[in-house]
């Protein structure tokens, strides 16, 4: 039968197109009306805009953590497509556009801000092995914090330090306030309630809705550091579920409360680590560890052995 006498027979709302197959069909007769159709159509689905310009794969994406947005413009050179040099005229021309655009792309100072701490966010997600999704968190509230004005008059560092902690905090990633000042050389008590003072001020003024880390996801971090066994991290785990059961883990930190866990685990395995040791990796105070230590043994009765 005749294409277009099959397109007669079916009413037009009626003809419906299989991506899969790439053909057309009639839903009412199940005749194939057209066949081997090429689409040009997304073969992913996007119900946000977001999700669309993640999954666009038409150029790079747009990326928080870049300059503009990972979106720039550039002029080309003196030469044509075929590597053939202008004359003299096209050259003088080519010079002014040039001069003209940088003259027009002059950054604004919060352009060389956010420039300068989105290199700072790169540069500590790289050394931190921070996962993409923080940083592109971090470069995002960094953008807001600059707009909104909360950047004035407080140091570059600082604000970078606070909003890599925020987007740690926001995507569950274990990661303390020490180990990211540590690489920005904010090793002082004063620089540090800094950070602290400017990561209340960002969940303040941004309404950023930070979820309670699990100590389970510290425990991982410790006990590999330590090069303890797998065993070890088992036994720590139970002592967390066990201890939050008993209602030790409300209002506690929880590298606080996985320190004491760890230390509390290798101790019951044979497996001696002083309290400073585990201090150190979990990025808490001896003192933060003893007190939680106590406190678990007290109320689960695991065994007291001091260092």
């Amino acid at each position: 039968m005749d294409e277009n006498q099959g397109n007669q027979k079916c009413p037009p709302d009626k003809i419906v197109y299989d991506p899969q197959l790439g053909v057309r069909v009639c839903l009412e007769t199940g005749e194939v009306l057209e066949d081997q159709i090429i689409g040009d159509e997304a073969e992913w689905r996007a119900y946000t805009p977001d999700e669309k310009s993640r999954r666009t794969r038409v150029g790079s994406p747009i990326s928080f953590s870049k300059p503009n947005m990972g979106i720039d413009v550039y002029m080309g050179g003196y030469q044509e497509g075929s590597r053939k040099v202008r004359g003299l005229s096209k050259r003088i021309e080519n010079i002014r556009l040039q001069r003209s655009f940088r003259m027009g792309r002059a950054l604004s100072s919060l352009e060389k801000n956010i420039n300068q701490a989105l290199r700072l966010i790169d540069d500590i997600s790289a050394k931190l092995e921070l996962p993409f999704a923080v940083k592109e968190e971090a470069a995002r509230l960094y953008r807001e914090a600059a707009s909104k004005g909360l950047t004035r008059g407080r140091s570059i560092e600082s604000m970078v330090a606070a909003t890599l902690y925020a987007a740690c905090r926001k995507h569950k990633y274990p990661c303390t306030l020490d180990e990211i000042a540590k690489f920005l050389k904010m090793r002082d008590a004063p620089a540090k309630r800094e950070v602290a003072r400017n990561y209340r001020l960002l969940v303040r003024n941004l309404g950023i809705e930070i979820p309670v880390i699990e100590p389970e996801r510290f425990v991982y971090r410790i006990a590999s550091a330590l090069d303890l066994p797998d065993y070890v991290v088992v036994e720590a785990i139970k002592i967390v579920n066990m201890a939050r059961k008993k209602g030790l883990t409300a209002g506690k930190d929880p590298s606080g409360l996985a320190a004491a866990a760890v230390y509390l685990a290798a101790l019951k395995h044979g497996l001696r680590k002083t309290q400073k040791e585990v201090a150190q990796v979990a990025g808490v105070t001896e003192v933060t560890v003893r007190n939680r230590y106590k406190e678990i043994d007290k109320v689960l009765g695991l065994g007291r052995i001091e260092d």
